[in-house]
């Protein structure tokens, strides 16, 4: 990156979570590849088709497989993430189960097989909330090596008002004013994810619009 060259090296169960920092982006850039690389590393040490031990190969970012040759290189998990607006522009925020006690995002969900993003939106919200999207736009993507995700940001609307949760991945929420939201959070009654995630950029975005 510019020029130089970087390297990462693990520190153990030490440290800070990546997902709590407020890097420059072109730290989070370097940080997020680094952890994805580690994790790929880490947990891919044999070849998938002989059983063989592999070995790092292009400067880490492949593995070679010594017996039979192959080259393995990192896999990525499409997911898309999604900021979700009522009529009266409010946004929807949900707990999911095992999040800390009042954190709250927007929406996510892994893409599957066959499916295009658009339509793993469609899907998610109404799976998890039992609304229904009618519009629905792109914001941008975000590289999430927890482990291996990339996310794709969407904006979407709703016709709906109350969202009826699944009960499984998200436990609670509900649609919020810009002014209750930043209420909230400031009361600690909230929390938003961590500033370098693309769910807090939704976030951020939408809450600018509001002035």
């Amino acid at each position: 990156m510019d020029g130089h060259i970087w390297w990462a090296r693990s520190d153990g169960e030490g440290g800070t979570d990546l997902r709590t920092l407020d890097l420059p982006p072109g730290q989070t850039q370097l940080a997020m590849m680094a952890t994805a690389l580690y994790e790929w590393h880490r947990s891919n040490p044999v070849c998938p088709r002989c059983g063989e031990r592999t070995t790092p190969d292009r400067a880490g970012t492949a593995r070679r497989c010594p017996k039979c040759g192959r080259e393995l290189f990192p896999r990525t998990d499409p997911a898309v993430i999604l900021a979700v607006t009522d009529p009266a522009d409010r946004l929807l925020l949900t707990h999911a189960r095992g999040w800390p006690g009042n954190r709250v995002s927007v929406q996510a969900g892994f893409i599957e097989a066959g499916e295009s993003a658009e339509q793993a939106c469609h899907r998610e919200i109404r799976e998890e909330t039992g609304l229904a999207i009618r519009s629905l736009g792109f914001f941008g993507t975000q590289p999430w090596p927890f482990p291996r995700s990339l996310m794709l940001g969407f904006e979407a609307r709703t016709d709906g008002t109350e969202p009826n949760l699944d009960g499984e991945e998200l436990s609670w929420g509900s649609f919020h004013t810009r002014k209750e939201l930043r209420r909230a959070v400031a009361e600690g009654e909230l929390t938003l994810p961590g500033p370098v995630s693309l769910a807090r950029q939704l976030i951020e975005a939408w809450l600018a619009r509001g002035g």
